[in-house]
């Protein structure tokens, strides 16, 4: 049922469950006839719930989170892990996290399927609440109610600028920065919205067109800085583990230093409890040797 809710399509939801679509129907109808209720409206396309289907779906979706968190607790039992884990994870983060623990997180555990994609913030969020992600990389806070967040490790943003080398051990204040080289990635994305805040951007005077390069890979956007003789402000990790990056370029920046806050989201009500568990750890060990605790820090907000 929850997937013909999903899909809007006999086909479709018969396939995402490995059967043939004449056994979904039959299995639908054999539902409807015990409930003695219609749960679809079949004359629409999409395929919708009935009246009766959109009092019931919250109980389906509970009955099911019910049923995946016994299975959960079997395996627990067991001592095994099986499944599959949909994750997200920000571009911005990605390429430089994704390196550091994912070939030993699979090799320790076989049975586990991790499903990654990168996306938004916001489709992540989107997403974790709509069951169709297990958990999310991304920037906190995201304060949402209807979403559990775990803290990882603390990020500090640093200044790349292919123009000027500068001096050695140099700290740069931020009104030092020339906004008018200032690269960014397209709007929607988290670390665009924290440069802007560092930068005080809203307040200042844009004189070049070409400010935004409407892109959502954080790798192209530094071969363009260093193409254009541009800059533009990159977390830690993607210093220490792009080899696009030249150590010449990297400039710190003066207290207080700015930094995002990287954790884990799921759902309140997430069945993969344990898996979640595992991604903290691993993530917090390979994080380890590359960041440093900074005394005076400012955190910058994702939105």
């Amino acid at each position: 049922m929850l997937a013909l809710h999903k899909t809007g399509s006999f086909s479709a939801a018969a396939e995402s469950c490995f059967v043939t679509q004449s056994t979904l129907s039959t299995m639908i109808k054999k539902l409807e006839n015990q409930l003695d209720l219609i749960l679809f409206d079949r004359k629409t396309k999409p395929i919708k719930l009935s009246q009766e289907g959109l009092q019931l779906i919250d109980q389906f979706i509970l009955l099911s989170n019910e049923y995946d968190h016994l299975k959960e607790r079997i395996e627990d039992i067991r001592k095994e892990f099986h499944g599959t884990l949909h994750i997200g994870i920000i571009p911005t983060l990605a390429p430089f996290l994704l390196p550091l623990f994912l070939q030993t997180m699979t090799s320790k555990h076989p049975g586990i399927v991790f499903s990654i994609n990168e996306m938004t913030t916001m489709d992540i969020v989107a997403k974790i609440k709509r069951r169709e992600l297990d958990v999310g990389i991304l920037s906190l806070p995201i304060n949402d109610p209807g979403i559990t967040e775990t803290s990882l490790f603390i990020e500090e943003f640093l200044l790349y600028d292919t123009h000027n080398i500068g001096k050695k051990n140099k700290k740069y204040a931020i009104n030092e920065i020339d906004v008018n080289r200032l690269w960014l990635l397209e709007e929607g994305h988290c670390m665009t919205n924290q440069i802007e805040k560092i930068c005080h951007l809203r307040r200042k005077q844009r004189t070049q067109p070409n400010l935004v390069f409407n892109s959502g890979s954080i790798l192209s956007l530094i071969e363009l800085v260093k193409m254009n003789k541009g800059l533009t402000l990159l977390p830690k990790l993607a210093l220490e583990r792009s080899h696009l990056i030249e150590e010449k370029y990297i400039h710190k920046l003066e207290s207080p230093v700015p930094v995002r806050e990287i954790g884990l989201v799921s759902h309140p009500n997430a069945a993969k409890k344990r898996f979640l568990t595992i991604i903290e750890k691993e993530i917090k060990v390979a994080v380890k040797p590359f960041l440093h605790k900074n005394q005076n820090t400012r955190l910058i907000k994702p939105y």
